[in-house]
């Protein structure tokens, strides 16, 4: 019995070492000697193991179930999309951290869109980044056959964004993050549906949540994008959205200085707006005639992902004010008075915003 237990133990012992050992050759390099480069795409929402996968296929993987151990022993899962120039003489370990750290080959390209910033800058960003001229982006927002189909394809794009008053379609639904592309000759139709694909991918979450409290996906755009714009912190946009429901709610206007930039298609910084403008209606002017209770048409902006959850939670208040200082700190208030009086005190302090 003994000699049979020391047998089993052997046995046990010989298939560790077995098996031990093939993992570490499993993940180890195809072959050392390579020096031919291997182009390998990885799609935009491509799962860790769909990209074990396709290094397979390409033979940069020796064992594809040594590959998916590794995986869970390193938890890795923050593989990005794009090309890759990789080797067979590289182990797994090398090969999934070039995917992990964005070592893209030579010849892709990049457009990283800024959270807050407006459809006019993306268009100069695809001018600058591809072959493609900022008509080209304005020419596809005015296609009413590639608006309908968007609309039918993404549960997040409704009518509303058809309304003639509003300056560009996708104004508030093109997701802030860097995209990357094979190569500058990516036409804007890929662009905005890879853009357009992440966004879904990232609002998801909300879906059942907007559908169950019937809240119209393009008013939360908005309202994020305002939020966006008022506000330097997700708490602070909670309270931003939760004051402008309040004003809604007692009809009165909105007053946002970012909406009335934005009418005029004047960036915030670049001048100030005249006192005609200010009292100009526009359907996106705040603090313009016949907006009593009203939000603009529709975002000034692309919000932030915690713009966007701020606006869906936003924080009750009892507040009707606020107010930021040079510093970009928020100061909220009741009433109109207090409002003035924080302004005052701001001006006094040297916190008030100056011009030259």
């Amino acid at each position: 019995m003994k000699n049979i237990i020391k047998i089993l133990i052997g046995l046990i012992i010989v298939a560790v070492c077995v098996c031990v050992g093939g993992y570490f050759t499993g993940i180890g390099a195809v072959d050392k000697k390579s020096k031919e480069p291997i182009r390998v795409v990885v799609e935009d929402g491509m799962y860790s193991g769909s990209v074990i996968n396709l290094l397979q296929e390409k033979g940069l993987v020796k064992n594809k179930l040594a590959a998916k151990v590794y995986l869970k022993l390193h938890n890795v899962d923050s593989l990005k999309a794009g090309k890759y120039d990789l080797y067979k003489s590289e182990d797994l370990k090398t090969l999934l951290s070039h995917i992990e750290n964005g070592d893209y080959a030579g010849d892709d390209v990049k457009l990283t869109i800024i959270e807050g910033k407006n459809v006019r800058w993306i268009a100069k960003k695809i001018a600058e980044n591809t072959n493609n001229t900022e008509d080209d982006v304005y020419d596809l927002l005015d296609n009413e056959e590639y608006i309908d189909s968007i609309i039918s394809k993404y549960w997040f794009i409704t009518d509303d964004i058809k309304n003639e008053e509003i300056y560009y379609p996708l104004e508030g639904y093109l997701f802030p993050d860097t995209y990357t592309f094979e190569d500058k000759d990516v036409d804007v139709k890929t662009i905005f549906e890879t853009i357009l694909n992440h966004a879904e991918k990232n609002w998801s979450k909300y879906q059942d949540e907007i559908l169950d409290k019937k809240i119209n996906i393009h008013t939360v755009l908005t309202l994020a994008s305002l939020a966006e714009l008022e506000g330097n912190s997700k708490d602070d946009r909670a309270e931003i959205v939760g004051v402008f429901l309040n004003r809604l709610n007692k009809k009165m206007s909105l007053g946002s200085d970012v909406s009335t930039y934005y009418a005029f298609k004047v960036d915030m910084g670049e001048r100030d707006l005249t006192r005609k403008e200010l009292n100009t209606e526009n359907p996106y002017n705040t603090r313009g005639p016949n907006m009593i209770g009203k939000l603009p048409i529709g975002p000034i902006c692309n919000p932030s992902l915690d713009a966007i959850d701020a606006t869906i939670h936003y924080k009750e208040t009892d507040n009707l004010f606020f107010v930021a200082d040079k510093n970009g700190k928020v100061y909220f208030t009741q009433t109109d008075a207090e409002h003035q009086k924080k302004i005052k005190e701001l001006k006094n302090d040297g916190l008030w915003y100056t011009y030259e």
